[in-house]
């Protein structure tokens, strides 16, 4: 199945909670949408004496992800607040509580939207200083979101590379924190999975070698396709439905669970992406893309990262339904030619 959806609540949607925008998604005909984790701050605090013994689920003013006890983190909805702890609270718009994560993902299975979450765009996997600590903490805490949510995927890119160009230091730092995350993300029992991103400038971690090595070093990490970035890192590479087929051949196997992908225009130059940009405008065309994922035959989730968000969404899948419209059109006149000939050969041989 190819879903397509937008990056964000619609344009169009009145509400702005995210029960709002799943009920528009569903109403515009699209089947997915990735929720931006833009801000992605907590607070801590001591529970109210009304709190102590309640469970995170339990409670209705704010987000609460986790509560740290004894220095420790614990993310267990069912765990009782003791009057000691921490609790975490997102200042994120995402949901009102934690227990409203869950009817609010059951709302989306029902309606056949699939729910991803996108971690913040500025990130540092690679440097392991304070800054690398948040990063950590704000995967962690998508994990914990989505999993509630029954997401699909956590989406994330993992930093650039430092100015003193120490890239080999760079690249182990983000491999070992990668590789802490799903080993945390395991003990835990998060299901969903952790899709790291390709990146479309030079000076971030994020080609597609990159991302597929790092996929194959630690387990349950997933490659995202991000068509415009990959399009503008390799120069304007994605131009036929070979090139996208080609693509999308080297990441399939790695996506056993459907395969997550972002799409809109971009402006780019020397390598380098400068701008996402509607579909319509720049040198990335997505009717090549259409013909590719008509040839996969693999579950395909197509995000709309366009400025347009839900307009391009709707866009992809116009014409994609056309391509493969044309497809069986042209499929049923060559059968129908094949029955003509044969038809003409019997009653030559009669």
């Amino acid at each position: 199945m190819i879903r397509f959806g937008p990056a964000g609540i619609p344009l169009s949607c009145k509400g702005r909670t995210l029960k709002d925008g799943i009920e528009d998604v569903h109403n515009l005909g699209l089947t997915a949408i990735e929720i931006p984790m833009v801000r992605a701050g907590t607070i801590e605090r001591y529970p109210e004496e009304e709190e102590i013994g309640m469970c995170i689920r339990d409670l209705k003013d704010g987000l609460a992800v986790e509560l740290i006890r004894d220095n420790v983190p614990i993310c267990d909805p069912k765990e009782p607040i003791h009057d000691e702890d921490i609790l975490v609270i997102m200042a994120s718009g995402i949901a009102e509580s934690y227990g409203s994560l869950v009817p609010i993902g059951a709302m989306a299975r029902r309606l056949d939207v699939e729910i991803s979450l996108h971690t913040p765009y500025y990130m540092d996997l690679g440097s392991n200083n304070e800054l690398t600590e948040r990063c950590l903490n704000n995967i962690r805490h998508a994990g914990i979101i989505t999993n509630a949510l029954g997401g699909d995927v956590v989406v994330t890119n993992l930093g650039l590379y430092n100015d003193m160009g120490n890239t080999e230091e760079t690249n182990e730092n983000i491999y070992c924190n990668v590789a802490d995350i799903m080993g945390w993300w395991k003990d835990v029992g998060i299901k969903t999975d952790l899709g790291i991103e390709l990146t479309g400038r030079q000076e971030a971690f994020g080609s597609l070698e990159q991302v597929l090595e790092l996929c194959d070093s630690v387990d349950g990490v997933v490659p995202v396709i991000n068509f415009p970035h990959y399009h503008a890192r390799t120069n304007g590479s994605l131009l036929t439905a070979a090139e996208f087929k080609n693509l999308l051949e080297r990441v399939e196997p790695y996506c056993k669970n459907g395969m997550h992908t972002l799409f809109s225009g971009v402006d780019h130059n020397n390598g380098n992406e400068k701008r996402l940009m509607p579909i319509k405008k720049g040198d990335l065309k997505f009717e090549p893309l259409g013909e590719a994922l008509i040839d996969l035959r693999h579950d395909v989730t197509v995000i709309s990262g366009s400025p347009l968000l839900e307009h391009d969404a709707m866009y992809m899948k116009v014409i994609h339904e056309r391509v493969l419209t044309k497809r069986v059109v042209k499929a049923m006149r060559a059968k129908k030619k094949d029955e003509a000939a044969a038809a003409v050969s019997e009653d030559e041989e009669e």
